[in-house]
């Protein structure tokens, strides 16, 4: 079902990328932004516990359940969300990625046909608004407000991030279900926004996207299949659950 796929997709993006943001813990350059990336992945778990709670009209199983005991080929996040945090830069420009992409989505669900989805829209939206100043703040400060230093670096990350992140867009098997019936507008159409959103930005901060070939768009996530890095988090963030699933928590 085309709702059911949006969701798990969806959720499964919000809790990896949750789970990886919230390894900057005790570990940020500066102590605000280790709060700060601790904060925005507090809210992202919140966000796929409400989806998964969703999943549940359909059939599925409670959410602790659908998040935990799953193995890497059953997740539809994309690629992006799955890396290690690497360094600082790196996690920045995921970071300023992905919740441009994330608050664009939310922004298009207001507007959606199936109305628990728009419900959480308007709920969230505001929290997504800070993550994404948060992510442009930063850019522009290290991008066009450093040193020469730190805009190489920066540029570096945009170089290494973008085609990663163009893997959140790849379209699924139900997109003109899901655009017909009103439900979203699908992954072409966010795309565009996408592109027009984070150019200001990036103008800004004096970064530029790279040109390369489709071929090296990281696609496949969202049809299971996954980098070697997801299956080693999700046996790390599963461990104390697999000792008693059973078990209320």
């Amino acid at each position: 079902m085309e709702i059911k796929n949006l969701l798990f997709r969806m959720a499964d993006d919000a809790l990896i990328i949750g789970h990886r943001n919230s390894e900057w813990t005790g570990l940020g350059p500066i102590l605000e932004e280790d709060i700060a990336f601790s904060s925005i992945a507090q809210d992202k778990i919140g966000h796929s516990l409400a989806l998964y709670t969703m999943l549940q009209e359909f059939g599925e199983s409670t959410p602790e359940h659908i998040a935990y005991s799953r193995n890497a080929a059953e997740y539809r996040c994309c690629k992006l969300v799955e890396y290690p945090i690497g360094g600082y830069d790196f996690s920045l420009m995921r970071h300023f990625f992905f919740d441009t992409a994330e608050l664009l989505r939310y922004q298009l669900l207001r507007e959606s046909s199936y109305e628990p989805l728009t419900k959480l829209a308007k709920k969230i939206t505001g929290e997504i608004k800070y993550h994404v100043f948060h992510a442009n703040t930063w850019v522009v400060q290290l991008g066009g407000l450093g040193t020469e230093e730190s805009h190489t670096i920066m540029q570096s990350a945009v170089n290494q991030v973008y085609p990663l992140a163009l893997g959140i867009f790849e379209p699924s098997k139900f997109e003109n279900e899901l655009s017909e019936k009103g439900i979203f507008a699908g992954e072409a159409a966010l795309e565009k926004l996408w592109h027009e959103s984070i150019a200001i930005p990036l103008e800004k901060a004096g970064l530029v996207l790279p040109t390369f070939s489709d071929k090296t768009i990281e696609y496949g996530g969202r049809y299971g299949y996954h980098t070697e890095h997801l299956q080693p988090l999700l046996d790390e963030m599963t461990e104390v659950y697999r000792l008693d699933p059973a078990a209320e928590w």
